[in-house]
């Protein structure tokens, strides 16, 4: 198999992997609570993740003055946006968390605005306008009312907030590490960060749950898949066809988990909630058109994949 053509097959399968992120979770949280869910995922991924560097003798030395960017990085994502994304998809179908998610690049592009005072183009400004107008249309009923949990919403927005941080921060940090190092020290932070809360508040709770199977298979499939298969395969992907090319791809996640979850968990959508999330993508396409610097546009390609 040819570089050109793997490239394509490498990318297709992480969009398809995070797609059924939200999927497995949902699965999961039948049995298991968020942070129960959370916590097993990441001391999973990090015994994948350190293997593979091992293997590849991908480790390299921490310079001094980026620890505490190492630890605000882990702050960030996974622990505020786990925390966020994890307890606001108990409220919300994977689909509404699927659709949310996918405007963290348009929020991201913003918040470069703002703290970097990156210019952008007519076409960007449109196309995060666009965006929101399309979570308003997928969320939004006839009369004014909103069809789904406030509160799963509001959490989901912390997760989006969160992954902004993270990126902001990621932007000092990805030109002097490989992706799959970074990756590897946050989720290795942010399982220590979760040790605790995980031993307070869902420990006694998961001792006492028979264990099943059936929802423990998807926390694995979470580990295995979402937070070390599929990053690896969209860091290849990214090699070989470049940050703007492969980002493009990320964009079909909620159309893929919008299928998935239909077929798999039964979700229902009606043509408002079609259209909302066409003009959704739409937006993201043009938030994300023509060049902005290299560094920012390296972060916002990895916003998000931890997940």
């Amino acid at each position: 198999m040819n570089k050109s053509f793997g490239k394509y097959i490498a990318i297709v399968l992480a969009m398809i992997f995070w797609s059924f992120s939200f999927i497995w979770y949902k699965i999961a949280n039948e049995i298991y609570k968020p942070l129960t869910i959370v916590f097993i995922r990441l001391v999973i991924a990090v015994i994948l993740l350190t293997t593979f560097l091992f293997i590849t003798r991908g480790f390299g030395k921490m310079k001094k003055e980026d620890r505490k960017l190492f630890f605000l990085l882990a702050l960030f994502e996974p622990f505020f946006y786990f925390l966020g994304e994890s307890h606001g998809l108990t409220y919300v179908s994977a689909t509404v968390g699927s659709v949310l998610i996918s405007t963290i690049p348009v929020i991201a592009t913003l918040a470069a605005w703002i703290f970097f005072k990156e210019r952008l183009k007519l076409i960007n400004y449109a196309g995060i306008v666009l965006s929101f107008i399309g979570v308003l249309i997928f969320i939004i009923n006839k009369d004014g009312s909103v069809s789904f949990n406030i509160k799963g919403l509001t959490l989901l927005f912390i997760a989006v907030i969160s992954a902004v941080g993270y990126n902001l921060t990621l932007s000092r940090l990805i030109g002097r590490y490989s992706p799959v190092y970074i990756v590897t020290i946050q989720n290795i932070i942010g399982a220590v960060l979760f040790l605790p809360v995980f031993l307070i508040f869902d420990f006694h709770q998961f001792a006492s749950t028979p264990f099943v199977v059936k929802s423990f298979i998807p926390i694995l499939e979470l580990a295995v898949f979402a937070s070390c298969g599929a990053f690896i395969l969209f860091a290849y992907s990214m090699k070989h066809m470049g940050i703007s090319r492969a980002n493009v791809f990320t964009n079909c996640i909620p159309v893929f988990t919008a299928v998935f979850a239909f077929m798999m968990l039964g979700d229902k959508l009606t043509v408002q909630n079609i259209f909302g999330m066409l003009v959704v993508i739409a937006g993201l396409f043009m938030s994300q058109m023509n060049g902005r610097q290299k560094s920012i546009d390296d972060g916002l390609g990895l916003t998000g994949k931890t997940a």
